[in-house]
């Protein structure tokens, strides 16, 4: 796909298709786990951190960094909120409207059926390098929710469904994975916040064994 840079926006990362929704998008090839992810890895760790305050510094320098991955020092806890259950007016109406890809082979529009909304909002409290205090952040990824649902869906229980988010988020993920945040920025708050990042993904490659060495 041919991009070029946003000039509304002031986030180094922010690119657009050259010719909007015309331009072809093509899928490359898979990309395995061999050797502990290591092809993954190669692409995904390109531009880490370890200290959640060097990405805010950065973010709020001329590098106005607003893609990165974090590998926390310490998931202190998983903070589950409820949150409304219910889209606002305006938004239902606007996750109605069809768009280019709910348009039957006859040209004609189809209302869109309105996703379920999340009822309950997801945050990491974590420490990383240098931190003398914990970091709160909002996890605005859909594979957590895609994973509440999939609970609820075979349990039928909010409770239990959380219960079991909390399992793989906050003791499956640290016990015996290598967790690495991936925060983005909005650019709305990137200039004008504390800590503009929420976490946009997670990366969860086996936790790399330790070699012991007796003397």
């Amino acid at each position: 796909m041919n991009l070029k840079r946003n000039e509304k926006d002031i986030r180094p990362e922010s690119y657009k298709p050259t010719n909007g929704v015309d331009e072809p998008i093509f899928v490359g090839e898979a990309i395995n786990t061999d050797n502990n992810w290591a092809i993954r890895k190669s692409f995904v760790l390109r531009n880490s951190f370890d200290s959640l305050s060097e990405m805010i510094a950065l973010s709020q320098s001329v590098e106005r960094l607003s893609l990165g991955v974090l590998q926390p020092q310490e998931i202190v806890r998983l903070i589950i909120e409820d949150d409304k259950r219910d889209w606002k007016a305006q938004w239902q109406d606007q996750l109605k409207q069809y768009d280019i890809f709910s348009i039957t082979e006859q040209g004609e529009g189809q209302v869109r059926e309105v996703v379920k909304k999340l009822p309950y909002k997801y945050s990491y409290e974590l420490l990383s390098r240098g931190d003398n205090k914990s970091h709160t952040m909002m996890i605005e990824d859909w594979e957590i929710g895609a994973l509440f649902w999939n609970c609820f869906k075979k349990t039928g229980s909010e409770g239990e469904a959380n219960r079991m988010v909390r399992q793989k988020y906050e003791d499956e993920f640290t016990s015996n994975k290598d967790l690495y945040l991936f925060l983005g920025t909005t650019l709305r708050y990137h200039m004008g916040s504390p800590n503009p990042f929420v976490i946009i993904g997670v990366f969860y490659p086996p936790k790399t064994k330790q070699l012991s060495m007796s003397l």
